[in-house]
Parts: structure tokens; sequence; C-alpha cells
């Protein structure tokens, strides 16, 4: 991957994340590391406060769809979700778990939202894992679809509804124009 690479922070856009096992080894194949991976996640979600309106673990690679964190840059949040993750899971290997950096695209229309969400829940089934998005468990397909809660709180319709009722204001989820 290129060394000069900009990215685009602070423009108040969100990120479409993906990064990668190391040599796209299947790391996450096992039902524990996946587990393991959203839980760090949930935990740096509330630590840098961030959103999470899509995720999705694959056995090699992570796509995420988040905001910017509220006070740090995106790169500090995604570098300590990729140390805990590496940390809690290699358990004294000298094999790096994770490939060097990761892809950041931002996104700045409704459509290309929509787009990464959707591409977010569909890998699975692109893949070949499942038939149906929802019969892959380590995405935030059932969130949206149900509104059910996950180990990651994910930001959605549901979770607007909620804390609204509960007279918080969260950030404003885009509407189509």
């Amino acid at each position: 991957m290129p060394s000069h690479l900009k990215r685009y922070q602070h423009f108040g856009s969100d990120h479409f994340l993906t990064f990668s096992c190391y040599r796209r080894l299947a790391l996450f194949d096992s039902d524990r590391a996946k587990q393991t991976f959203e839980r760090v996640l949930e935990n740096v979600r509330r630590w840098y406060g961030l959103y999470i309106f899509g995720y999705v673990v694959m056995p090699e690679h992570v796509h995420l769809l988040v905001s910017e964190p509220r006070d740090e840059e995106l790169c500090s949040a995604i570098q300590v979700l990729k140390q805990l993750v590496a940390r809690r899971l290699q358990r004294g290997s000298d094999t790096p778990f994770w490939q060097p950096r990761y892809y950041d695209f931002n996104v700045f229309s409704w459509e290309k939202w929509t787009e990464k969400l959707r591409y977010i829940h569909r890998n699975p089934v692109t893949r070949g894992l499942v038939a149906a998005p929802e019969d892959w468990k380590w995405s935030s397909y059932r969130h949206w679809l149900t509104g059910t809660r996950g180990r990651v709180e994910i930001e959605s319709h549901w979770t607007f509804r909620e804390r609204e009722k509960m007279g918080v204001h969260p950030k404003f989820i885009k509407e189509p124009e």
C-alpha cells in the first residue's frame, strides 16, 4: 500500500473502512475471534465517541461504516482497535495480526452511504458464506432489520428513537434529499 496516502478527516463525513488480516489469513475463522473483535469494537466506540452505522467481520477482513470520533483522529481509534484485537487474539505469536494501514473512503452523500451499508451487509452472501445477510451473526444487519441489540451499538433509526424517548439528542441520521 502506498505510503503517501492522504486521509481526509475533520470534514464531518462518515467513513467506509476496510482492514485485512495479515496476508489475508483467515484469523477470524472462529466464533470466539469474531466475538472478540465485536467486544473490542464496542469498547473503542464508547472510548472515542464513534457512531458505528454498520460493520461486518469476515474470516480475513473487516468492513466498518463509522463517524469520525468526537475529539480524536479516526486513525487513532482504528490503531487502538487493531492493537487490542491483535493482543487478545495473537497469544504470543510473532506473526503480525493485521496488514499495515487500512482503506478509508469518505462518504459524503446519502447514495454512497446506503451503497456502502448494503455492501457491508451483503459481503457474506457475495462470498458464499451464507444464503442471506441475516444468517451472518457477525454484522450489523440484524440490528437494521429488527432493532435487535447486539454486542456493538449501532447508530440507526432504532437507536435514534430509543434515545429520543429518553430525552437524549443523538447525531442526526442523514435523510435522502
